[in-house]
Parts: C-alpha cells; sequence; structure tokens
C-alpha cells in the first residue's frame, strides 16, 4: 500500500503550497522519479506551469499539462494536472488539490502538501482519515 506524507506548511495561501510543491518535485526529480502533480482547477495547473519555469533561479523543472488520457514523453519526469493522471505514469503524486486522489494504492509514494489556512488544514484531516482507512502508511512533516 501507498506511503502517504503530510507536509504542513507553515504560511497560508495557495502560493505557498505550490512553491514548496515545486521544491519537493525538484527533490523527487533528483533522485530519478516520475511524479505527478494533481492540482484543483486548470487555473492551478496554469499557475504551476509558470511556477515551474521561474520557482528557481537554478534550474529548470521539465514538465508537461496533462490534458487527456494521452501517454506523455516518457523524458518527461514532472507531468501536472487537474483531472487523475494517465495509468502508469508515475510512482509519486504530489496532490494540491482538497481530494483524495482516485485509487491511491497505485502510487508507491503520495505527499499532501497542506497551506495552514484552517480550512486546508480541516480538509486534509478528512483525507488523512481516509487513507488511514485504506491501510496507508502515514507519516507528518510541519514545515
Amino acid at each position: 500500500m501507498s506511503r502517504v506524507d503530510f507536509y504542513v506548511l507553515a504560511q497560508a495561501g495557495s502560493d505557498a503550497q505550490l512553491r514548496f510543491a515545486c521544491r519537493l518535485a525538484e527533490k523527487a526529480v533528483e533522485r530519478g522519479h516520475r511524479i505527478y502533480m494533481q492540482t484543483a482547477s486548470a487555473a492551478e495547473s496554469q499557475r504551476l506551469d509558470e511556477l515551474l519555469w521561474t520557482f528557481s533561479d537554478r534550474s529548470f523543472l521539465p514538465h508537461e499539462i496533462v490534458t487527456g488520457s494521452a501517454a506523455s514523453d516518457p523524458q518527461v519526469k514532472i507531468l501536472l494536472g487537474h483531472a487523475p493522471p494517465p495509468d502508469g505514469c508515475c510512482e509519486l503524486l504530489i496532490n494540491l488539490s482538497d481530494a483524495l486522489p482516485e485509487s491511491p494504492g497505485r502510487y508507491e509514494r503520495i505527499a499532501e502538501v497542506v497551506a495552514a489556512d484552517p480550512e486546508r488544514k480541516r480538509l486534509a484531516r478528512e483525507r488523512y482519515k481516509q487513507y488511514r482507512e485504506l491501510g496507508c502508511t502515514l507519516e507528518s512533516h510541519n514545515v
């Protein structure tokens, strides 16, 4: 079953959440992982797309916005979108939405990035309970 890490941020707001997700994705790519970054909306996918180009002065993270179930270029290590990812696309899901991802057991790892907003924390607690009921291994990190 999947390992789920909750990264609870000290900062509120979706910008803090997206910036942390970019750093997390950068580390995962350095370790050779393929990643799907699931957002809450098309607008959030566009904002994340922009951040992946500009969040760091020292690196660019090759990525692609997924708009359907078509297979992506295997050279692209980061896929992002607001719909469920294509089957078999990745071993790590970075969940930026407030919903439990479809079929969480298909990922080796799931990273839940939670901004300090009270409502976001409440929704994250609900997902934590759902993951626990599914038998996932759970970890929490205050960052």
